[in-house]
């Protein structure tokens, strides 16, 4: 029996409210997290994940009363991600009701972290999220929310952080971000080809063509998507029938 696929909403949160932009840049309003979770949650989405675009010091409060807020509603996996610095964050993420905490800019910067966060929570708790940004022999880790190249090679980097102890890559094509023209099918099929753990593929999903594409034949574990979803374009029930159609295997909501 193969693996279910999973559709994961995203929220990006800044100040409290769930936004959206093209490229990581040009954000606007689109709702409350807790509201829009509980939304997909009913139309059947896999998990959500919350996404702190400000990653300031001074917003971690306002993002944990919003992740607490929403957890207490939720039964599907809540994965929280943006701003987690420390192996505290991550502690304080858990506690206030994350399933799972993404770290990207602070596992660049100290690896360890992903091994620290793996033994004291457990592998399945740790997400390292990659922006990856095509670049003229592949593709470069890109942190600080996608401003700042961090001279890794975004393939080797993923089997790095599975051999530290990650238990998920969430990975996101910088270039496709927000466009809505499709995932970099080439980029996701090289990490997951690489790596052992599961593979979310984020960034540039603009129809239901897409993620069949990317859970097809970009060979993704998950499609991560949050601006057909947001808008009213597509629900996740919309999303599972064209998968069931296509013969994809995913857990079906009725």
């Amino acid at each position: 029996m193969p693996l279910t696929k999973r559709i994961i909403p995203c929220l990006d949160v800044k100040g409290g409210v769930v936004v959206k932009g093209v490229r990581f840049k040009g954000l606007t309003d689109v709702g409350d997290p807790p509201t829009l979770a509980v939304r997909y949650q009913e139309q059947g989405a896999d998990e959500i994940v919350f996404l702190d675009v400000n990653a300031s010091v001074a917003g971690a409060e306002t993002l944990r009363a919003a992740v607490q807020k929403t957890a207490e509603q939720l039964f599907i996996p809540l994965t929280v991600g943006g701003g987690v610095r420390t192996f505290e964050d991550v502690r304080r993420m858990l506690r206030v009701g994350a399933d799972k905490v993404s770290i990207n800019t602070a596992a660049v910067a100290k690896p360890s972290l992903i091994t620290e966060c793996a033994n004291a929570f457990g592998s399945q708790c740790v997400v390292v999220a990659i922006d990856a940004k095509r670049s003229d022999d592949g593709w470069k880790v890109h942190t600080h929310s996608g401003t700042q190249p961090a001279q890794r090679d975004v393939v080797e980097w993923a089997r790095e952080v599975c051999e530290l102890g990650a238990g998920e890559i969430l990975l996101t094509s910088m270039d496709c971000d927000g466009v809505k023209e499709g995932y970099d099918l080439d980029l996701t099929r090289r990490v997951v080809r690489e790596v052992g753990v599961p593979v979310i593929a984020s960034g540039g999903c603009g129809s239901l063509d897409h993620i069949v594409k990317v859970l097809s034949d970009g060979e993704a574990d998950a499609a991560l998507a949050a601006s057909i979803f947001h808008f009213d374009e597509h629900t996740v029930r919309d999303v599972k029938k064209e998968l069931v159609a296509k013969g994809i295997p995913v857990r079906w909501c009725g």
